[in-house]
């Protein structure tokens, strides 16, 4: 009796020295690098909204673009980057351990308010997660934080950046344990990113910053309603191919014909500018939210969706800074929406398919997909985005937005793999 008793104790108090002690660690780190992050997101959607009513009062300032290029690349140049790998830089960080310090929160804030002023195409929630995860990594690397630590609380910051400018804290904070290596989900992770991706959003919304809500109308689920649901996730799968390999080659073809960098982003800038003109609208610059809730309202047109695809390409694989997903969600709620119609189902339903089976497949993230389905546009249809995401999961094969990120395994069987995105 006695000897279990003292087993008891030293079981209690070697549970009172690691998990206790590490749990209210990690609580406190998270409300610091939430409200840091929060604060920080905050002043970034300030300055891209300034920047989008500026665009809005001087249109022609999109000629300015090449000029706005030439100096982001002279910025990078200032603070010594020399190749600058936007998001998968913070996927390194997490998954080997690289530190990132605030010339990272430097340059990428400087150089998407400069993209998005230009009228650049190009979205803001990248740039967070790169700015979030800066934060997170540079305050580890002042608290001299072990390895293992250090890459939790650059997740940490990934959340926080993430929710705090998109108003998604569920999706942010599973978004930074999912996407860094496909298969597995970093469940360490979970206190601290969830607690910084909530601090992260209160803060940043007591300045203003308002979570995007859609309304997706759909009378009744039947049978029919999923088999055309599929059909839509079916040919996401598809586009999540073709939009990551245009975003990929995009860089590849400029680097290919102009070797100076200051010479391809003016280049690029110009003709941004040039097919901003020739289309007639300026619905393809800067992040295109207005477009994205245009979408659930009424059809897009067909070319909606491909315009969005080649203003990105040529805005981000130039050397403009900025983010992925929103062009993202761009493009997959205008293709959901023009689908739709033809289908017979409401155009706000195929938008929120759309925008959630091109997320999930460019990302590879299917748990993320769905929890920003639900915060994005409510728990009623969830059976149908389960499907959705769940397709499309599989149907992207082994490509993805992010060449750093990792398949561990398999997405069609059972099997270990451990691969990077796009590699045979």
């Amino acid at each position: 009796m006695k000897n279990n008793i003292i087993k008891i104790f030293n079981g209690a108090k070697e549970w009172c020295k690691t998990t206790v002690v590490i749990f209210f660690k990690w609580i406190i780190i998270a409300l610091v690098i939430g409200a840091a992050v929060g604060l920080v997101a905050a002043a970034f959607n300030f300055a891209l909204t300034e920047c989008a009513e500026i665009r809005k009062e001087y249109p022609y300032i999109i000629l300015l673009l090449p000029l706005f290029g030439i100096a982001i690349a002279g910025f990078y140049r200032l603070l010594r980057f020399r190749s600058d790998k936007g998001t998968n830089m913070v996927l390194v960080a997490v998954r080997d351990g690289e530190n990132m310090t605030w010339r990272n929160t430097l340059s990428i804030f400087v150089g998407s308010v400069l993209t998005h002023l230009g009228g650049g195409s190009a979205g803001r929630e990248g740039a967070a997660l790169q700015i979030g995860g800066s934060i997170g990594s540079q305050v580890g690397i002042w608290l001299r934080l072990k390895d293992h630590d250090h890459r939790l609380i650059t997740m940490c910051g990934m959340s926080a950046g993430f929710s705090a400018l998109f108003g998604t804290p569920a999706a942010a904070a599973f978004f930074s344990m999912e996407v860094i290596s496909v298969g597995i989900m970093h469940y360490s992770a979970i206190v601290p990113s969830v607690i910084s991706s909530i601090v992260g959003i209160k803060i940043s919304s007591a300045f203003g910053v308002r979570a995007a809500k859609m309304n997706v109308i759909l009378d009744k689920a039947d049978a029919e309603v999923y088999l055309k649901a599929a059909l839509i996730a079916v040919l996401c799968g598809v586009l999540s191919i073709i939009f990551c390999y245009v975003i990929k080659n995009s860089s590849r073809i400029y680097r290919y014909f102009i070797r100076n960098p200051y010479i391809r982003i003016a280049v690029g800038g110009a003709l941004v500018a040039a097919l901003t003109f020739a289309v007639g609208t300026f619905d393809y610059n800067g992040a295109g939210s207005e477009v994205i809730a245009r979408s659930f309202e009424k059809r897009a047109g067909f070319e909606e969706f491909i315009l969005k695809l080649i203003f990105t390409a040529l805005t981000l694989g130039a050397g403009y800074k900025g983010g992925e997903i929103l062009p993202v969600f761009f493009v997959g709620s205008a293709f959901g929406s023009f689908l739709a119609p033809l289908l017979g189902l409401d155009c706000s339903l195929g938008a929120a398919i759309g925008l959630s089976g091109l997320f999930c497949g460019v990302t590879n993230c299917p748990v993320t997909a769905v929890f920003l389905c639900i915060e994005l546009f409510g728990i009623k249809n969830l059976p149908i985005y389960l499907l959705t995401c769940g397709i499309a999961y599989m149907l992207s094969g082994y490509e993805g937005l992010y060449s750093e990120q990792k398949i561990i395994y398999s997405k069609i069987e059972p099997k270990y793999i451990d691969k990077k995105v796009g590699k045979k």
